[in-house]
């Protein structure tokens, strides 16, 4: 009986597993990424700032104010005067007390009267905003008990 010597080639390893496993990590840091950054209002235009360091340790408890202007679709201010985005509303520098003052005795409610001293006020200011006015949010966040305040800005990345 003949038989036949059948030459293979060379099989190499099945990469079609290892790229699905790639796809769906890329997909999950993607997603990740975009809820990380779901307090920003893409209204506010950040400065940049080249001496500027991230945090090496993300706060426990933080309240992020977006300082910026009211703009159209083309990014054009619509009102001179800068307003605080917060939860979805807009209020002026001057209303802030009223707010900072309710959210700290629902923080004071819900997790005890000493949570003020861990809270941290990240403030986003637009770039076009005057730093005065920046000063201005920083002693309104201060005089209501808030005493951690940070002033985001685009640093290096640019976010």
């Amino acid at each position: 009986m003949k038989t036949r010597k059948i030459e293979l080639g060379f099989t190499g390893p099945n990469m079609i597993p290892m790229i699905d496993i790639v796809f769906q990590l890329v997909m999950f840091f993607m997603i990740a990424i975009t809820f990380e950054n779901s307090k920003a209002d893409e209204r506010v235009k950040l400065p940049r700032d080249m001496l500027a360091k991230p945090p090496e340790v993300k706060p426990e408890h933080e309240l992020v104010l977006n300082f910026g202007y009211q703009r159209d679709k083309n990014g054009n201010k619509i009102n001179a005067v800068p307003t605080v985005f917060y939860n979805d509303r807009d209020f002026e520098v001057g209303e802030l007390t009223r707010v900072l003052d309710a959210e700290k005795r629902v923080l004071e409610e819900t997790q005890g009267r000493d949570v003020i001293e861990k809270v941290t006020v990240q403030i986003r200011a637009d770039s076009e905003v005057a730093n005065g006015l920046v000063q201005q949010l920083i002693k309104k966040c201060q005089d209501s008990g808030f005493t951690k305040v940070s002033v985001v800005d685009r640093g290096r990345k640019g976010l």
